[in-house]
Parts: structure tokens; sequence; C-alpha cells
């Protein structure tokens, strides 16, 4: 059985001895002072990564026989998203709008979104192949930010009379907000959990990825960015140890190793690792480095999140039998065989809303629905999640 532990343990311990260290650097957390934090000053949510935010952009690949969008296309909203329902940005867009008093629903934000299911940071990297596509999944670095530079000038397609994509004044640096969650693929099956990295690959080029992700964007003009962290992925279903009711073989992995402490465990690690390079590393690029002058990071801590949601579901979730330790929490709604040729919706007291997730790895709709409400209180300098920089 392959196995990474030795190279995370190492990392997991030289980030425990910097963790610890009195030279660590301080947290700014009182965004209040700094008025670029409040929704009122955005107009458009750029977000970029993986299923945890795609709506509809892997289902263009797949309908259109692997081919990207051309430069202009921007995709729809969709109900059926890897969550079973709308997913988080589209909601940040419903919860930062308003009704006008003729009743009419007015948004705040227009939505980029360049996510698509399947991607991980860069494919020279951790390349997953995803055969309906014949190709590698769309990455963040080689496809999702060269698909948003495309689509910087670019006159929206089918619009008469010709409207730029990107309204004049949408992408000026104080209206344009850039929000990057990417990791679950990085960090799991056919990637690093299971040495499928390009050979010599390590975590640390994961990470250093995510921040040539925003050296693209910085340089493309962006100024305001939310870096979204990795999830506990060792409490979704796919990577629980037994204890925690985690799955078997599964759609997501069909041959699943039998030792699901020793998966749990390796994901536990891998993810609180990064995390830890995150939180350090990315104050030292902006207050020590100065990598990025003149603009504006938040951490959003959905690492956290998801945990408080674990641990006290009753306060996040609806509908009966929510509880700590419950079906609510480790359990999940969409249960499909290996093959993934039948698929069964399974009702927590006859609601969706009762369960954090909504397949072996995805978040709910329900889930989305929180990260949401956080993602606002994000963008408005508020969230207990974030820290500001």
């Amino acid at each position: 059985m392959l196995s990474c532990t030795g190279t995370i343990g190492a990392l997991a311990l030289s980030l425990l001895i910097t963790s610890t260290s009195s030279t660590a650097l301080p947290r700014h957390d009182h965004p209040s002072k700094n008025p670029v934090w409040s929704v009122s000053n955005f107009r458009s949510l750029i977000t970029f990564g993986d299923s945890y935010t795609d709506e509809s952009r892997l289902g263009w690949f797949i309908n259109h026989n692997g081919t990207a969008p051309v430069a202009g296309t921007l995709l729809p909203e969709s109900f059926s998203t890897a969550g079973g329902g709308r997913t988080w940005p589209r909601y940040v867009v419903q919860y930062t709008g308003e009704t006008s008093s003729g009743g009419e629903w007015n948004p705040a934000l227009t939505l980029y979104n360049y996510a698509v299911s399947g991607a991980v940071c860069s494919n020279e990297i951790t390349p997953r192949y995803f055969k309906l596509v014949n190709a590698n999944f769309p990455s963040v670095l080689e496809y999702e930010i060269p698909a948003f530079l495309a689509d910087m000038p670019a006159t929206q397609v089918n619009s008469t009379p010709a409207t730029p994509l990107y309204p004049a004044g949408s992408l000026a640096p104080s209206a344009a907000v850039y929000a990057l969650w990417i990791g679950t693929n990085d960090l799991g099956i056919w990637a690093f959990l299971t040495d499928s990295q390009v050979p010599g690959k390590v975590l640390a080029d994961y990470t250093s990825c995510v921040y040539a992700v925003f050296d693209a964007l910085y340089a493309a003009g962006g100024r305001t960015f939310v870096l979204m962290n990795t999830v506990p992925l060792h409490l979704a279903p796919l990577y629980a140890n037994d204890t925690l009711h985690g799955v078997g073989d599964n759609q997501y992995w069909p041959e699943k190793w039998t030792n699901h402490t020793q998966v749990a465990e390796i994901m536990h690690e891998a993810t609180s690792s990064v995390n830890q390079i995150f939180r350090f590393q990315t104050p030292f690029e902006v207050l020590v480095a100065r990598r990025y002058p003149g603009a504006h990071f938040a951490i959003f801590d959905t690492y956290s999140l998801v945990s408080d949601i674990y641990d006290d579901p009753g306060r996040y979730l609806n509908g009966t039998g929510v509880e700590a330790g419950g079906e609510s929490v480790w359990g999940y709604e969409n249960h499909c065989t290996v093959d993934q040729s039948e698929c069964v919706k399974q009702q927590n007291g006859s609601n969706p809303d009762a369960f954090l997730w909504y397949d072996e790895l995805h978040p709910s709709e329900q889930a989305d629905r929180i990260i949401a409400q956080n993602f606002v209180e994000v963008l408005d300098g508020t969230s207990k999640y974030a820290t500001y920089y």
C-alpha cells in the first residue's frame, strides 16, 4: 500500500516548530479600520477552484467534446451542482442583492465562475485524467487563469448590441474580488494521498502554486483576494475513519484502501499542514516580502467553519435528527453504486438540508448556504473565520 506519511509528517513537524515560535507574524484582525472590506464596494465576484465551487464549467467540457467555452461566454447558473443544488458563490450573489420597491430583484455582484469540477491547482504537480474529455481535468493555473485573462477584453457571446463581458469599471481594483478555493483534489485520491503526483513534487509545490495563481491575478490588476483554505477532509465520508463512519469502496474510490484510519490520518495531516502554510506564508508574502504591493488579502478559514458545523449541527442544519455525532454530519444524502449506475436520495427527517454532506466528498447545498453567508461577512470585514492582511 502506498503512503505519503513520511513527507507529510516531516512537513507537519516543521510547521509545528514554526507555529510555536515567538517570532510568529502578527494577525491583522481589525478590518473595520480598512474601508476596502465592505460588501458595497464590490461589483464583480471572480471565483476559481474545483467542484466545491463549479456551477457548470465541467459540464460544458463534457457536452462539447472536451473543448472550452470561447472567450466572452458567461456560463449559466446551475441548480444541480456537485453539492446537489446551487453552489456557494451563487448564494453570495443572492445574499448581497436587494429587492426594489417594485418587487424587482437587483444583484449587487456579478459572478464570473471559472472553477472546474475535478480541478487541481496545477497539472504540472497532480494531473488527473478524465475519460469523458479524454484529457486531464482543466486546472486552475493552466486553464482557469488563462480563461479569465482571455475574457477580460472579450465581448459577451451572443450579446446584441455587443456588450463587454466585463463592463467598464467592473474590474477596477476596488470593485473586483477574487476568490480561490483549491486543494480537495490536490490532496486526495489520484494525487498526493495515493502518491500519484508528478515524481519529485511535494505539498510545498501545491501551496506555491496557490501563490502563483495570485501572482497572475495581481499582474492582471487584481488587488482584493480571498484565499479559502482546505476543509477537514478527514471528516468527509470518503476519507473518514471507521469510528466516524467512513465509507468503503465507492463511486470516487472503487478500490479504496481497507485501512481507513490510515486514510483519515494522512488527510488530517495534509489539510492541517497546508493550512498552516497558508496561515504563515500569506502574511509573509504580503507584509514582509511585499510580493503584492497595494493588495488586500483575507484568509477564509473554511476548515474551522466546517468543523463547527460538524461539532454543532443543530446550529447550522435543518430538520429532525440533527445532532452532534449523528447521521446529519457523518451521513450523506446522495448514495450511488460504485459504478454510478444508480443513485438514491436518502432523507434525514424528510429534509436534505439536514445533511452536512451531499455525497461522500461534497458539502451539501445547505453547507454551501452557510459558506456563502460567512463569505459575505468576509467581504464585509466582519467574519470571525477570516484573517485580513
